[in-house]
């Protein structure tokens, strides 16, 4: 199958048929983790809630997500994908009805913080779609994949207002509860997909081998060098949450207190050091007695495409939170609503841009594709950079949406790769991928609350521009790849 012959439309063909059953399911997870959103305004008038506390969820929606990936994604390898993302479902769909029935600002907080949980989902398609496609689809198939389901916080935005005021118009509901019965149909939804995909989801297409870890809680490397190398590509994971507590403790929002704030950071080095042992423990063989040459791979892959995904998905997270407002505050002839609505662009472009970055690295090499989009979305924010109140609107617009377009190709691009690198830790390469793209949204937002709007995107365009000079150590995927079976006989995968 090549990817000019990839018909979607096809849905005999049961890989056409795993790949629309998956994105449908990280498209629910999409719409229960930011089910909360668009509600806020009737949730802040229900709670009476301030401000600073509003921003607090806000923070505590995405702060779990950031291990919660690490830990899916070594899950999915160890379990496999039908049976990890129908858990996440079910379990994120009984925490759904649980915040929709809160009775205080308290009990919203946790729930919020619990159910960010779901956002770690998107890790568990990007083995199962590894799983069905070959490599010269593959691409294109993760695009799919990514793109199509990332739309969900989108679609949610538009749909969830609207049946929360369908509800509201019950004479048997208080207006003031609506939203609860909003997000608690995303529960209802999320429950009973959970169940469907179970039932019709398949790891592998039949006759082929799900290849898992020798050992579990970390990446199994194979030189000394990676070793230390994939340790400190931890460290920024954990720099990324000792922040999200700083904006939480009695300095900025004062959500935390200044023990609990303690607490947490004493309790980040201690995670740390017991992730160190985890992953020595897992490739204590390894230190010993090496790697045979035929199964080896480079760390140095994981590690630029984790810090390409910071500079996409990362950039993305951050600019749709602060778009709205940048419309607003730069044109004084927009109201909230229209700039909302000019805003949405940037995440609407996920349904193209995304496809189209697998597409392109299909047929044009992963590397290459890479350095484009990433030197394109370099030039994109610098030119964002440069917009102020005598830009002509549609323009401006434009220049967003097409900045938008080599963001999100470029998240495609990352993707179309990660399942080339080792088969049988997928599921952990796109869970540290995935981490690095939350990691990134907390860095860029936090840049954001120091400086103004034009040095904001001027950070990301500086930071893009240095990601693009490490894609040049990236490796074209070349031939095939090395596993082992569990009885002992070696078997290859192609992976160019």
């Amino acid at each position: 199958m090549s990817a000019e012959k990839l018909n979607l439309l096809n849905f005999g063909d049961k890989s056409i048929r795993t790949l629309h059953i998956t994105w449908i399911a990280f498209f629910i997870t999409f719409v229960v983790w930011f089910s909360h959103a668009p509600l806020l305004v009737f949730i802040k008038e229900a709670f009476d809630l301030t401000s600073q506390q509003v921003k607090a969820l806000m923070i505590l929606n995405v702060a779990i997500t950031i291990p919660a990936r690490i830990v899916i994604g070594t899950l999915v390898d160890k379990y496999g994908p039908r049976h990890v993302y129908s858990a996440l479902l079910i379990i994120s769909s009984l925490i759904c009805f649980a915040f929709s029935m809160s009775n205080s600002y308290e009990q919203l907080a946790l729930l919020r913080f619990l159910l960010g949980f779901v956002g770690a989902g998107f890790v568990i398609g990007i083995r199962m779609v590894g799983e069905w496609f070959p490599a010269k689809t593959v691409g294109v198939a993760e695009g799919v994949y990514g793109g199509w389901g990332n739309f969900g916080s989108a679609a949610g935005a538009m749909t969830l207002p609207s049946i929360a005021y369908f509800f509201g118009a019950f004479d048997s509901i208080d207006p003031q509860d609506s939203w609860r019965y909003a997000i608690a149909l995303t529960g209802v939804v999320a429950f009973f997909y959970g169940i469907f995909y179970f039932v019709f989801a398949r790891n592998t297409p039949k006759g082929s081998t799900y290849f898992k870890p020798k050992k579990h809680g970390g990446l199994e490397v194979t030189s000394k060098f990676d070793y230390y190398f994939y340790i400190a590509m931890c460290v920024p994971m954990y720099v990324a949450l000792a922040v999200l507590t700083w904006k939480l403790s009695p300095a900025k929002l004062g959500l935390l207190t200044e023990t609990t704030s303690i607490i947490m950071y004493v309790g980040l080095v201690l995670l740390f050091f017991f992730q160190v042992s985890r992953i020595h423990h897992v490739n204590e063989e390894m230190l010993q007695h090496g790697v045979a040459e035929n199964q080896r791979y480079k760390f140095k892959q994981v590690a630029v495409l984790d810090i390409a995904y910071f500079v996409t998905f990362g950039s993305e997270l951050a600019v749709v939170s602060m778009l709205p407002l940048f419309f607003l505050e730069t044109f004084d002839s927009l109201d909230p609503v229209k700039a909302g609505l000019l805003a949405s662009g940037f995440a609407f472009m996920n349904l193209v841009a995304r496809p189209s970055g697998g597409l392109l690295s299909d047929k044009f090499g992963r590397k290459a594709t890479l350095s484009v989009l990433i030197a394109g979305l370099t030039i994109g924010y610098f030119i964002l950079s440069t917009i102020d109140s005598n830009w002509w609107i549609p323009l401006a617009v434009i220049s967003t949406m097409a900045c938008s377009f080599f963001v999100q190709a470029g998240e495609g691009a990352v993707f179309a790769m990660v399942p080339l690198v080792k088969r049988r830790m997928t599921g952990q390469i796109a869970g540290m991928a995935g981490a690095y793209g939350n990691v990134g949204a907390v860095i860029y937002l936090t840049v954001l609350s120091f400086v103004d709007y034009s040095t904001f995107f001027m950070v990301i365009g500086a930071s893009a521009a240095v990601v693009w000079l490490f894609i040049f150590f990236l490796d074209e995927p070349e031939g095939h790849m090395t596993e082992v079976l569990p009885d002992g006989t070696v078997q290859l995968i192609e992976v160019s």
